[in-house]
Order: C-alpha cells, then sequence, then structure tokens
C-alpha cells in the first residue's frame, strides 16, 4: 500500500502525538508499504524533505504554535500533498489540521480518508459552537474514524450522531522502551526514591499539583523529582517550587532527545501525570513498558490503562490525593511486581505491533470496499 499521513507534528518532535505517528509509520514502512508523511517545519534544522527510518518526510511552514499557525500550516500544505496524494491508497489525517488537507486531496476520487483525534484540542474545542459544526462536517466527511480514547470517541459520536467512532489506545514500541542497563540498584535505606514526571509544563497537564504535592510526600518518605519537558509554566513552577521548599528535591530537565527517555524512565522508581486533561497518554504506556509503576489522575483515558494492577489513580487537581497515592505506591512491596506486570500489559494490550495489525486491517477493509472498474474491452485505451 502507498500511505499518506498528514501530522502537524513528527520527529525529531518529542511528545504522544508524535510517538504516535511516528512510530506507526515505521512499523508500516518495515512491513514493505510506501508511507509518506506531510509535516510543519517546527524546529530548525531538520531539512524540507528527508527519508527517516524508512518512511518519507516533506515539512512545510509552520508560522506559530498556535490555533493560527495550524491553519497556516494547514493551508501551506495542500499543494505538497495534493501532489502526493495523488499516488495514494489511503489518506490519514493524524491531528485536526490534518483533515481539510486530507479531504481536499481526496477530491472526487475514491481514496479513503481516515482520521485520528487524539488531543485535548479537540475535547477543549467540543462544545465550541464555531468548532462544533466544523468537527461533524469532519467526522462524516471521513470514511473511518478512529479516536486515542474511549472519552474522545464518545464526545465524537455525541457531536456527529450516527457516526461511528473507533476508540484505538496509542501504541509502544516495546523495543525502544523497555528496562535499561542504567537501571536504578536495588533501593537501600541510604537512596531516596525518584518520581519522574514526563510533561510538558502546560496547565493542563497539572503539573502544579505535583509541585504542591512533593511537601507531602517528601514528610513521609526520602524523596526526589525530575520532570521531564518544558512549556510556558515552567518559570512558575520553579518560582513555586522555591516557595514551597522543595527546589532542591526537584530538577527540570526539559525536553530531552526521544532517545533518552528509556534510560531516564529505568533511573527512575514512580512515574507521575498529574493530568487535567489526557487522552490515552503514550508517555504513560511508554513508563509502563519500562516497568515503572504509574500513578495518574483519573481523567480522560489514563483510567482505561492504570490500575492498582499497575499503579494507581488519584483525584485531579488535588494535591493531597496525589501525596497520599504516591506515598502508598513507595512504601509498598509490590514496585517491582506492579512493574513487571505494567510491561506485561503494554506488551499484550498497547504495543505498537498491534497498533500497526490494526491500521493494516483498516486500510485493507477500507480498499476493499471501492468498486472495481471493469477490465477495458480489447482494442480500447
Amino acid at each position: 500500500m502507498n500511505i499518506l499521513m498528514h501530522t502537524v507534528y513528527y520527529a525529531p518532535e518529542v511528545g504522544g502525538l508524535e510517538s504516535h505517528v511516528h512510530f506507526l509509520c515505521r512499523a508500516l514502512a518495515a512491513r514493505g508499504h510506501t508511507v509518506r508523511v506531510v509535516t510543519s517545519a517546527s524546529q530548525p534544522g531538520p531539512p524540507a524533505y528527508e527519508t527517516l527510518d524508512g518512511v518519507e518526510v516533506w515539512r512545510t511552514l509552520l508560522p506559530a504554535r498556535n490555533t493560527v499557525g495550524w491553519a497556516v500550516h494547514s493551508l501551506g500544505s495542500v499543494p505538497r500533498f495534493v501532489e502526493l496524494g495523488a499516488e495514494a491508497d489511503i489518506l490519514h489525517a493524524q491531528d485536526i489540521a490534518a483533515v481539510p488537507p486530507c479531504l481536499l486531496a481526496r477530491g472526487t476520487t475514491e481514496t479513503p480518508v481516515v482520521t485520528t483525534y487524539h488531543t485535548s484540542h479537540f475535547l477543549r474545542r467540543a462544545g465550541s459552537r464555531f468548532w462544533r459544526p466544523i468537527f461533524r462536517s469532519f467526522l462524516r466527511a471521513a470514511d473511518h474514524n478512529l479516536a486515542a480514547s474511549r472519552e474522545i470517541a464518545g464526545v465524537a459520536e455525541e457531536i456527529a450522531p450516527r457516526v461511528c467512532v473507533e476508540p484505538l489506545a496509542n501504541g509502544v514500541d516495546t523495543e525502544t522502551f523497555r528496562r535499561t542497563e542504567t537501571s536504578r540498584a536495588a533501593r537501600d535505606a541510604t537512596r531516596p526514591f525518584r518520581l519522574i514526571v514526563p510533561r510538558r509544563l502546560v496547565e493542563k497537564n497539572g503539573v502544579e499539583h505535583f509541585v504542591r504535592a512533593m511537601p507531602l510526600i517528601a514528610r513521609a518518605v526520602a524523596v526526589e523529582a525530575v520532570i521531564i519537558g518544558d512549556g510556558p509554566e515552567r518559570a512558575r513552577l520553579e518560582s513555586l517550587a522555591r516557595e514551597l521548599g522543595v527546589s532542591d528535591r526537584i530538577s527540570f530537565l526539559g525536553t530531552r532527545p526521544h532517545a533518552e527517555m528509556p534510560g531516564l524512565l529505568s533511573s527512575s522508581d514512580l512515574a507521575v501525570f498529574p493530568s487535567l486533561m489526557e487522552a490515552t497518554s503514550v508517555a504513560a504506556l511508554e513508563a509502563m513498558a519500562c516497568e515503572l509503576p504509574v500513578a495518574a489522575t483519573n481523567v480522560g483515558g489514563l483510567p482505561e490503562i492504570i490500575d492498582d494492577g499497575v499503579g494507581g489513580l488519584c483525584e485531579p487537581a488535588d494535591p493531597a490525593s496525589l501525596a497520599r497515592l504516591a506515598i502508598s505506591l513507595l512504601r509498598s512491596a509490590r514496585m517491582q511486581e506492579l512493574g513487571a506486570e505494567a510491561r506485561r500489559r503494554v506488551i499484550s494490550r498497547w504495543s505498537n505491533e498491534r497498533l500497526a495489525d490494526r491500521h493494516e486491517e483498516l486500510y485493507r477493509d477500507l480498499l476493499a470496499r471501492i468498486p472495481k472498474l471493469p477490465a477495458n474491452p480489447i482494442g480500447r485505451p
């Protein structure tokens, strides 16, 4: 198959959407499919065109990381996407801004269009009087709609009644994300527990509530924390850590290259996801694949992947609830057992191979529905 995807962000960008699309495309290319991606020139450095892990990648202008910037990128990418779409068997939109180029590339052809709705941007705008009819038209126009969580799927089906939206959790490359040789030695009384919070520093990720929970956690157990990610909240969160007297216990490491994440996760004892809004978190699944227990808030798609068999859930925007959960897990004698079960579940339910299998099956089913043209009679062109 010739598969053409559109996504606003792609590797080497780091994030849940980026990881999902990158590893899915890489897996499909490894199975012999031609996979092409049109994305944004969101970082200085990567070329306008390259082949990355067997995937052909084109990058077009992104003037800003906001709604206007995404719209300009979406429209500006149309000429390239339409050109490549003429050869494609499948057109796949991997975010909201990707849908218009896919629909325009389809035009009057029979090329199937698949959409995947990943993020909180969809949930935030779902109630908007401006965006709601736009989403309804997108959902109805696609040949198949996917959503990264049951919550997103439910909201989408409420927007567009009689349209089926398939919930399909994100996947993890379990060969890349596994416990590494940098794993911490067996804990003894001289070493504090290490918490890792792999979150972009934006309000919806709730990192403020983790910082506020740290003094409560530190009163009960010896603990340190690393926060992996950057964003507009960083300066305020660093100031808050100083005010609460825990700046010596929290290291803000900023954004780290994707290749470093397995080692960083493996050097930790517990992963924390204090989100206020979330789809099925790729970062949480990556932590689980590295045999880390997970403490997360009971929001969005997180309860679909996390329970007391692999960690636990707490109330969102509630530092005391988060602290109680973290303390309970750190004091538990089951940490190793929880981590082993977490990896087992990722392999059996949320591996990237499982994700690629479902996409191949879906694409083939859609192509099988296209009416076959009759063979030309002899002598006709």
